[in-house]
């Protein structure tokens, strides 16, 4: 993972509550006018409390949404059981792989935050992509930017042991969703446990660690990373 210490500053830390408007993410500047305006006529905005559900794995997929503000995870079902593939800021795009599957959701997405979000009809996207090359390449971007992404977390839950799978995911969230080294957690311990592929009790355990160690500070839900380097570090090796 690349992380470098200077990317961080007051100036990029992210305000979760900030809005994100489809028109900045490169994706949608690839449309006309005339298909934008298209696109808005096929599009609501919804608010979701934290907690909500935002689509239910195994439902039908009638839509596409854009997080417009706040934090979502993404996540698998099975037995009972709970894997967050990932963790998604303002700017991302969820359901996308529904598109040209099977039209339906292979996982359920929740806020983790007062969330709003723009849901796109699925067959406004289908028929753009059809009709405008330059905007279907950009969704095949994306859709191997997040396969890359998960390729990593694959290796991280297979290879690593468990103070490296905790290490990657704070380099993740400092590095990618917050853009700073001290930032509010809206993870519970059972969320970090189902990011990781560990229990529970496993995740305070090396929590505990972390900070007794000195790499990281955790003040209520407040989190902040005090050595970085030995973070990557602890990352790199496993």
């Amino acid at each position: 993972m690349d992380f470098k210490e200077d990317f961080f500053t007051p100036e990029n830390a992210l305000d979760i509550y900030c809005l994100r408007h489809p028109e900045e993410i490169p994706l949608f500047k690839r449309l006309t006018d005339e298909e934008t305006e298209m696109l808005n006529h096929n599009r609501v905005q919804l608010s979701f409390r934290k907690g909500e559900i935002i689509h239910k794995q195994g439902a039908f997929a009638s839509n596409i949404f854009f997080v417009i503000s706040g934090i979502v995870k993404s996540y698998m079902e099975v037995s009972n059981k709970n894997l967050i593939i990932c963790i998604l800021p303002a700017g991302s795009l969820i359901g996308l792989t529904s598109i040209s599957v099977d039209n339906v959701f292979h996982y359920s997405t929740k806020a983790l935050v007062d969330t709003d979000v723009y849901s796109y009809d699925i067959n406004a996207i289908k028929n753009l992509m059809r009709k405008n090359p330059l905007f279907a390449s950009e969704l095949v971007d994306i859709t191997n930017n997040k396969m890359v992404s998960l390729y990593e977390r694959f290796f991280s839950l297979t290879q690593k042991q468990l103070h490296g799978r905790l290490a990657d995911i704070f380099l993740c969230l400092s590095h990618k969703i917050y853009k700073t080294l001290n930032f509010e957690l809206c993870m519970s311990r059972k969320d970090l446990a189902e990011l990781t592929g560990m229990s529970t009790e496993s995740a305070i355990r090396i929590l505990k660690d972390f900070k007794e160690d000195g790499i990281i500070e955790v003040s209520g839900k407040n989190l902040k990373i005090l050595k970085p380097e030995k973070l990557k570090r602890i990352s790199a090796t496993g």
